[in-house]
């Protein structure tokens, strides 16, 4: 029988590793995703869409269907979800690996004020300015909603979810974007302070770059820690390595 490898997915992470799995003899691959972008790209492998229901839930879906191992790529955010996903490989006896790209940290010139939650970025706002980008994704601009003297553009790849803010433009798109693309976003709409999450990766980096050359203030909201015990790696060869996979 192959090797029948769970990846919770929606990350560019997952994606490379999927098909990197995909290709190797005696490795089956199923992908699940969320459900929560309607189109999202090709993924090599099966794959499936939507929760499981909770890790109880989980660990019967990786009892029934003999997955050997589970990979968790999800965003570093998913917080529950990665919870979740730990209490059902050890409920079923699977062993499991976390992937997470390595966070960011600020550089010369960078004007970063880290803070754990969107509920703190909120507060800190009035402070630093009153046009801001928002690029922490179409859930949780909540946060903001109680902020009526301040302008908002909030960009994300699918429209945001409500409650959100009375005064708000929302920009649909889709990255990689590149540095000047984003000094040009920033300058067109007057952006005198950038929200992001410490999401890490390439993907991120040039409105942080974009940021640092217009000499703005960025808030940075920090990554939610891990579950006790569970310790992430932070690239592929680290994934196949613990999966014993690195020389096949």
């Amino acid at each position: 029988m192959p090797v029948h490898v769970l990846i919770l997915g929606g990350t560019t992470e997952a994606r490379l590793l999927a098909a990197d799995l995909t290709a190797r003899p005696g490795v089956r691959v199923t992908t699940s995703l969320a459900g929560r972008v309607s189109r999202p790209g090709p993924l090599p492998g099966v794959v499936r869409s939507g929760g499981f229901g909770g890790a109880d839930a989980l660990a019967a879906w990786l009892r029934e269907h003999r997955v050997d191992a589970l990979v968790d790529a999800t965003h570093p955010f998913a917080e529950t979800i990665t919870a979740n996903a730990a209490r059902a490989a050890a409920t079923a006896g699977v062993p499991a690996v976390v992937l997470r790209r390595p966070g960011r940290r600020p550089g010369p010139g960078d004007r970063w004020h880290s803070v754990a939650s969107l509920a703190e970025a909120a507060g800190l706002l009035p402070g630093l300015g009153r046009r801001v980008l928002l690029t922490t994704g179409r859930t949780g601009l909540a946060a903001f909603a109680h902020l009526t003297d301040v302008h908002f553009v909030a960009r994300s790849v699918e429209p945001p979810e409500p409650p959100l803010p009375p005064d708000i433009h929302v920009v649909l798109a889709r990255g990689p974007f590149t540095p000047a693309g984003e000094t040009a976003l920033l300058r067109d709409h007057r952006i005198d302070v950038l929200v992001t999450k410490d999401s890490g990766g390439p993907a991120t980096s040039a409105k942080l770059t974009a940021a640092r050359e217009l000499a703005l203030p960025v808030i940075v909201v920090r990554r939610p820690s891990l579950p006790e015990g569970v310790r992430a790696v932070p690239d592929i060869p680290s994934v196949l390595a613990r999966l014993h996979l690195d020389a096949g």
